[in-house]
């Protein structure tokens, strides 16, 4: 310790371990040092904790402070009989977590000194230099009075800081120090101290800083402990790990030589190859070499010029453990998945543990970001009890002060964002009002095609899984060290899971880590999807298990329906959690002028011809076997009759030959004004799906003035007006299907009607206004269900059953007038 400060070019050099003099008495001998430690000590009244530095003690005092230290007001008045000089460390920092406002207050009346540390938050220095600075008699009188408790200093206003490095790993020391003039020995320095003429110089923290001490500590140990130093010059891991985290060896050690080195070894060491066989070790062992001699600058950069920047060693560390991390958790991923392809009960649990074990490996990243962001929102509080604003508490230019609650700055994570289907058109929209509304929104999100945008953040993935066996699931496995690193640095105050992936479990455990709020919107119906996928109902059943899991850690679950509300009741998440979400459209680009002949110029369909609309995935969970068949049970009945489908899906060449002797047209995917002309330009719109928790398609069929035909499962049929703007059918029925496109197609008043119908129901939808009212919930209010609960909201809409062809099943006076909220049904 003393070598490598006097290295960095310090003057004097002292020692404050925990309690002990130990380490200081060791180099006591040499010139420049003096003897310091850090005491420990406890406010009695209820046991929070408190660490004081004193400098400059003889061992007869160690042993006494020992004995008053149970007390802080006892070793303060010793310290200061004896004439010690001491500072309290890291004053707003909760060293046991009972840290409060209270405590802060009396330690400015206990304490002169106070010490701006160098391996906190930066943010919590810059508001304690402020609060220093700003004491004044009325406020020292004001706290005395508070907490009855006299001060222990002549002019007590009067503060003066001290720096250190609080390093315990010596991978920092140095970077926070003090500097005087003109403090010829060690009398003169404390003196100097003393007197506030003390200038504080420092390299800020962060959470890369604390973990990466961390990492050292743990390495340093078990490098001791089993004596490693022996293997690391024939083993190029050992060797990047001994310069990466014993800061004496790399400043010893020599560029050229290190470079000579590795291109030895790099030409003679075959590159491993990935293999799970061997357990966790074995893989990290085999990616990590693979990683350095794929990559010799970052072993080569590593050395004694690294000393200057220590925040360029943290990074390049930080990039390392997430790279071979990243490789593997994908070969454990796609390892896992396959064991759960083929049913390998034994080997799904091994894989497990191992990745849990790979996981346990991050805890330095855990544990530093938790506490960054601990230390945040108790800055936050000083600020506020303080009495000026968050951004004159110390943040910079373009720093957000976010999490003490002022400026919501929300996190939206999904597994879909760039694909075709509701949850990302969904998605997209309200990245684009976010801009436009000036809400600081960002959409997250990992997928092998994306890019970054306006509002967009876009991670790309660590690896990504096929199941030969399921050609539908596809899954990107985030890079989370990465998203976290994000996440922290943009200072969101809220984080929002539109899906349940990775994603989605990266979105959780973030949320965890920076503990902040967490909301989780129930888009999809994956239990349903699942069985579809699969055709296996136990399959089915622990989707529901995951789903309920994971939903129940959410602190509110936003749903799009009643009908998902209350399933999802039913499975047994707690009502209290559940939200009616607000959803809305553009009404002004989904509109009936949009009406323009280009079903006619486009496709070469008849302006005569009834033209049936189908809009979204084409697979069989959206039930289109069903409407195959009933169209083409009704088209050689009904003149004219054509069915248009737009998307694109693993069920498109089937339904094409299902359908090849029929009046159909498949236009694939479309967006933009041609799929808004193409709605506008049709006659109605069918959606069978039973297993959508909302169909936003039906809200733009609607308003580009189509009466709509929906099954009474899911969401969809709660987003129209049964025998106003459309028909409701029976889920599953392709019978039901057929009668209720031949009564709309055989009726063009009645389709009118419904149609005009339509456009007024979804003139109060805009997507800007429920944009709005979602941004409302983040400030703490509920979005659109005032009583805050899905606990009975569903009763007495839809009575009886839901044919709604001839039946008499709908209801004519729908929503009731007391089921109205905000001018639409709940």
């Amino acid at each position: 310790v003393y070598r490598i400060a006097k290295a960095r070019g310090m003057t004097f050099v002292t020692i404050t371990d925990h309690n002990s003099i130990a380490g200081a008495l060791e180099i006591a001998h040499l010139p420049d040092t003096f003897v310091s430690e850090e005491i420990t000590t406890y406010f009695p009244e209820d046991g929070c904790k408190v660490h004081v530095l004193a400098y400059r003690i003889d061992e007869a005092q160690h042993k006494a402070i020992q004995k008053v230290r149970s007390s802080i007001y006892d070793l303060v008045d010793y310290l200061n009989n004896e004439g010690i000089l001491h500072a309290v460390a890291h004053p707003l920092y909760g060293v046991n977590d009972r840290l409060t406002m209270a405590h802060f207050e009396k330690m400015l009346l206990l304490f002169r000194h106070f010490e701006l540390n160098g391996a906190r938050d930066e943010r919590l220095n810059r508001t304690l230099r402020r609060v220093l600075s700003r004491i004044d008699p009325r406020r020292i009188m004001e706290l005395a009075d508070r907490h009855d408790l006299a001060p222990r200093h002549e002019t007590p206003w009067r503060k003066h800081v001290i720096g250190g490095s609080d390093d315990h790993s010596g991978l920092n020391i140095a970077r926070t120090h003090v500097r005087l003039v003109n403090a010829g020995d060690v009398d003169g320095l404390l003196a100097g101290i003393a007197a506030g003429e003390a200038e504080v110089m420092a390299q800020q923290a962060s959470p890369l800083t604390m973990a990466h001490n961390l990492y050292g500590i743990a390495y340093q140990y078990y490098r001791n402990r089993f004596n490693l130093g022996r293997c690391a010059q024939r083993d190029v891991m050992m060797r990047f790990l001994d310069r990466s985290l014993c800061p004496a060896r790399a400043e010893e050690e020599a560029g050229l030589l290190s470079r000579l080195y590795f291109f030895l070894n790099h030409r003679r060491t075959p590159k491993p190859e990935t293999d799970l066989s061997g357990g966790l070790l074995a893989l990290l062992r085999d990616e990590s070499r693979r990683l350095l001699l794929d990559n010799p600058d970052l072993f080569s950069a590593d050395g004694p010029r690294d000393v200057a920047d220590p925040a360029a060693r943290e990074a390049r560390w930080f990039d390392f453990v997430n790279q071979v991390t990243n490789k593997a958790m994908h070969g454990f991923g796609n390892h896992l998945l396959g064991h759960l392809a083929g049913a390998n009960v034994f080997d799904i649990f091994q894989t497990i543990g191992s990745a849990g074990g790979l996981y346990t490996l991050l805890a330095p990243y855990f544990v530093a970001y938790s506490q960054f962001n601990k230390d945040h929102v108790f800055n936050m509080d000083v600020c506020r009890h303080f009495a000026w604003g968050p951004r004159e508490a110390g943040a910079e230019d373009g720093e957000t002060a976010g999490r003490g609650g002022q400026e919501v700055r929300v996190a939206h994570f999904t597994d879909t964002f760039h694909d075709v289907n509701g949850v990302a058109r969904t998605l997209q929209q309200q990245a684009r009002m976010a801009f436009k509304t000036g809400k600081p929104l960002t959409v997250i999100t990992c997928d092998p095609v994306g890019q970054s945008g306006e509002g967009v953040r876009h991670f790309a993935p660590a690896g990504i899984c096929e199941l030969p066996e399921y050609p539908e699931i596809k899954l990107c496995y985030p890079p989370f060290l990465e998203m976290l690193r994000y996440c922290h640095d943009a200072g969101f105050t809220h984080i929002h899971s539109a899906t349940p992936g990775p994603v989605g479990l990266a979105a959780l455990a973030i949320a965890r880590i920076l503990k902040l709020p967490i909301y989780g919107t129930y888009h999809t119906a994956l239990p349903q999807y699942a069985e579809y996928l699969t055709g296996d109902p136990a399959i089915a059943e622990l989707t529901w298990k995951f789903t309920i899991w994971y939903y129940q850690q959410m602190d509110s679950v936003h749903v799009p329906s009643r009908a998902t509300g209350d399933e999802l009741i039913e499975k047994g998440i707690r009502p209290e959690k559940i939200r009616m979400m607000s959803r809305g459209i553009n009404i002004a680009r989904f509109h009936p002028s949009r009406r323009n002949g280009i079903m006619r110029s486009a496709y070469g369909i008849s302006d005569h011809e009834i033209k049936l609309l189908y809009v979204g995935r084409v697979s069989r969970e959206k039930n289109l076997n069903h409407l195959t068949e009933a169209f083409n049970a009704l088209w050689p009945r009904v003149p004219n009759l054509r069915l248009v489908v737009v998307g694109d899906g693993p069920y498109l060449s089937e339904m094409k030959t299902a359908l090849a002797d029929a009046p159909a047209t498949f236009t694939g995917y479309l967006a933009g004004d041609a799929l808004t002309e193409v709605f506008a330009s049709c006659d109605l719109f069918v959606f069978p799906s039973t297993t959508d928790t909302f169909g936003n398609v039906v809200l733009e069929a609607q308003a580009s003035g189509l009466p709509v035909i929906v099954t009474d499962a899911g969401g969809p049929a709660e987003n129209m007006i049964p025998g106003k703007t459309g028909l409701v059918i029976r889920g599953d029925c392709a019978e039901s299907l057929e009668r209720a496109i031949g009564k709309l197609a055989l009726e063009p008043g009645l389709r009118r009607r419904m149609g005009i119908a339509a456009r007024a129901y979804m003139e109060n939808r805009s997507f800007e206004d429920a944009f709005l009212k979602t941004w409302e919930m983040y400030g703490g209010g509920t979005v659109a269900d005032p009583d805050g609960v899905m606990d009975g909201i569903a009763d007495g809409v839809m009575d009886g059953g839901v044919d709604g062809v001839g039946s008499g099943a709908v209801v004519d006076e729908w929503p009731p007038a007391d089921r109205v909220r905000e001018g639409r049904p709940l």
